[in-house]
């Protein structure tokens, strides 16, 4: 039997009391059978300066060494300002330099995101797919999970009650596990 298929978990946001935590944490109890989610956070990677790149700190080596471990990932995120919060992209900044040496390169990735807004992050999703086409990540399409309204879909004590949303975020794990299977698939093929 193959071991779990690791799927990395990254939150947009420092917060602590992140909607796009608390989406992470209600994909760990939905994620399929034969995989897990763990959740990487950010905390500590420092603003990347590419006259550091070949001596990370030991935050973005330890980045990068999950992400190579992981099968696939997960980005849950909020939108700021009509895009990508700044620490995230800081982040895939950080895991793809220096040049050559990136950590992202051919990772099945999946995308999601919750906001207070009626578009529940939208944008930023679209502005994240634009750095998977330089970062040579493969996005998984459908669905689109965009937790709208989102303070009214978490409960008190974070969790997520929102039984559309649940189904949403479900559905994305199942595509993900299946389309990392297919890639590594063709990958052994070829």
């Amino acid at each position: 039997m193959s071991s779990p298929l690791e799927i990395l978990g990254i939150c947009g946001s420092l917060r602590t009391g992140s909607f796009n935590r608390l989406a992470l944490q209600a994909a760990q109890k939905l994620v399929p059978e034969g995989a897990q989610l763990n959740i990487f956070d950010l905390h500590g990677i420092p603003p990347f300066n590419q006259d550091e790149e070949r001596a990370p700190s030991p935050a973005v080596v330890e980045f990068k060494r999950r992400i190579r471990a992981a099968g696939a990932i997960l980005i849950s995120t909020p939108e700021y300002n009509y895009g990508v919060p700044g620490v995230l992209k800081n982040a895939l900044d950080a895991a793809s330099r220096p040049y050559g040496d990136s950590a992202w390169n051919d990772k099945p990735v999946a995308i999601m995101s919750a906001s207070p807004s009626i578009l529940g992050g939208a944008r930023a999703q679209y502005h994240l797919r634009q750095s998977f086409v330089f970062l040579n990540m493969h996005p998984v399409n459908q669905p689109e999970v965009m937790i709208a309204g989102a303070h009214e879909k978490f409960d008190q004590d974070g969790n997520l009650k929102d039984e559309t949303a649940k189904k949403l975020i479900r559905q994305l794990l199942e595509n993900l596990v299946t389309w990392t299977r297919r890639l590594e698939s063709d990958a052994v093929r070829s």
